[in-house]
């Protein structure tokens, strides 16, 4: 196993206000000077601009490395089976898909027989090279833990028709569980309270944000690919340029220098190397400064690579094919699923057969916590639709009703000898707990022969819906006979090692009555997913007039 070092967490964990870092890159207009990072990894931008009001905070540094990373996924190893294929696979490090105790239980097969895939696309700012550091600047942080802040996740359906993306903010707020360093066995333990969300990877590996995305969004990771800064460079100049639009001359320089360097006229222009760099760290210049403009810069940057991988006649030539493998299987750092130029070609194939106007790129819904953010409301509904595998484009075939599961390995057993424990967990943002839910349903079980079903008063959770948790296959069974016997649907029997036994939690969808009623979902997007369609080719940034030149 291969993965730059890293130190033990420099901060307490307990603490909200986590490490951030500034970036710099050399741009146009610059003479070839670095900008200077903060002494301090502070909350100061990522482009050395000096603080501003708490609201131009937002989604700072989300995507910085995506659309590479993702073109490198969609396409960067395919044709490149057949070259130097055992040097190409050397080239590719590994690390421990996750790291946490707890696991997610991978999705239930279509009627087809078909499940999705969940990769995790992670961005490190890790400043263990030389490359690195000139790309990076920012001295004093030079060796020290690296931090995951680029994190997105991308899904795709089960049927291969559409794909989905979800970006979430480095300095979301959240709680990163215990992870285990697997080159050293160190345990670190679960964060005291929430801590920012690029701070998972120091606590033993990519594993670990893995095991932190797992937690807080109930969605199976199948795979991640983590990238560098020298990896972005790298593969924009093997790729050979990717078309960005600006309606207005740009400069991201301010009167102090601070900025990104970014410098273009108005119109089309393709990026590459260090200025698509630029580009996707810009928040000077691009409307109101704030990382919602950033993001959506790099939105647009991603969906313009995405067709450039796909339409570019002159990637099919030996020579790029070679020089975007080399680059890409380098710069990768990827779960043992991943390891081989063959498991990557595989999985680009996967991939590329997806339509760009069928590839939705959302961010996480947040809202600010002084100047962190934390998921929504909204982020939930998101989470469910990736989880249940609704195409965020909103053009998903009529599903048919579910076909009933296949037989658990071990049937149910009589419902007098069933022990279940029932949870009230009806509690939500803007509602308390309903008094006595759990009392009431242990009653209704009991009246359905379920003898042994007890409430317990110690936990109080909180559930959208009701579900149906088990530990382990062997209780499968009875976890579904005692779904079935409420109205339960099976798609709410989920397994789970956070209980010892079969657990009924009472959900805020059940507030009331005696009689479940599967409530009616809402599928489509929410409007604060800020939703990007990978076939819109008319996007162009708005330019700041306080950072244009003529």
């Amino acid at each position: 196993m291969t993965r730059s070092s890293v130190q033990g967490e420099d901060t307490d964990e307990g603490a909200t206000d986590a490490p951030d870092r500034e970036e710099t890159v050399r741009g146009d207009g610059d003479n070839g000077v670095e900008d200077t990072g903060s002494s301090t990894r502070d909350d100061s931008s990522d482009d050395g601009e000096p603080e501003g009001p708490r609201p131009t905070r937002r989604r700072r540094r989300v995507l910085r490395w995506t659309a590479v990373v993702l073109a490198v996924v969609l396409a960067g190893t395919a044709g490149a089976g057949y070259l130097y294929y055992e040097h190409l696979n050397d080239n590719i490090k590994q690390d421990v898909l996750n790291l946490g105790d707890s696991k997610v239980a991978a999705p239930t097969p279509n009627a087809a027989g078909q499940t999705p895939l969940n990769i995790l696309v992670i961005g490190s700012d890790a400043r263990d090279s030389e490359e690195n550091q000139q790309l990076g600047g920012a001295r004093e942080t030079f060796g020290s833990t690296p931090l995951a802040d680029v994190q997105m996740l991308v899904h795709l359906s089960a049927d291969r028709s559409n794909m989905s993306v979800v970006s979430m903010p480095r300095d979301t707020l959240l709680e990163i569980p215990k992870c285990t360093d697997p080159d050293d066995g160190e345990v670190h333990p679960a964060s005291e309270g929430r801590v920012m969300t690029n701070q998972s990877l120091g606590h033993g590996g990519p594993g670990c944000t893995v095991a932190t995305w797992q937690e807080l969004t109930g969605i199976h990771i199948d795979h991640f690919v983590m990238v560098d800064f020298a990896g972005v460079v790298s593969m924009a100049d093997a790729v050979g340029g990717v078309p960005v639009c600006v309606d207005a001359n740009i400069h991201s320089r301010d009167g102090s220098g601070h900025g990104s360097g970014l410098k273009l006229a108005k119109g089309t222009h393709p990026v590459k190397g260090e200025q698509a760099l630029q580009w996707l760290r810009t928040r000077y210049g691009f409307e109101d400064g704030s990382d919602l403009a950033r993001a959506k810069a790099q939105h647009m940057y991603l969906n313009s690579m995405v067709r450039v991988l796909r339409e570019n006649a002159t990637l099919s030539s030996p020579n790029q094919l070679r020089r975007l493998a080399e680059e890409a299987t380098a710069a990768l750092t990827v779960d043992p699923g991943l390891d081989s130029v063959k498991k990557l070609y595989d999985l680009s194939n996967e991939l590329r057969g997806v339509k760009p106007e069928r590839i939705t790129m959302t961010t996480m819904p947040n809202r600010y916590v002084g100047a962190r953010v934390e998921p929504t409301e909204d982020a939930e509904r998101l989470f469910r639709l990736v989880r249940e595998d609704i195409a965020l484009d909103g053009k998903d075939a009529k599903k048919k009703p579910d076909a009933e599961p296949e037989p658990p390995a071990d049937p149910a057993a009589p419902d007098d000898e069933i022990a279940v424990q029932v949870r009230n967990g009806t509690r939500t943002d803007a509602l308390g707990t309903a008094p006595g839910r759990a009392n009431t349903v242990t009653g209704l079980l009991a009246d359905h022969g379920f003898t042994k079903a007890v409430a317990d008063p110690s936990v109080l959770p909180s559930e959208d819906r009701t579900v149906v948790r088990y530990p382990s296959a062997d209780l499968e069974g009875d976890a579904r006979r005692v779904a079935k016997s409420l109205g339960i649907p099976a798609s709410s029997v989920k397994r789970s090692t956070d209980v010892s036994g079969v657990t009924l939690v009472v959900g805020a969808d059940w507030r009331e009555g005696t009689a479940y009623k599967t409530p009616q979902s809402d599928d489509s997007i929410p409007e604060s997913a800020e939703a990007l369609n990978g076939a819109d080719d008319s996007a162009c940034m708005q330019v700041n007039p306080a950072f244009t030149w003529s």
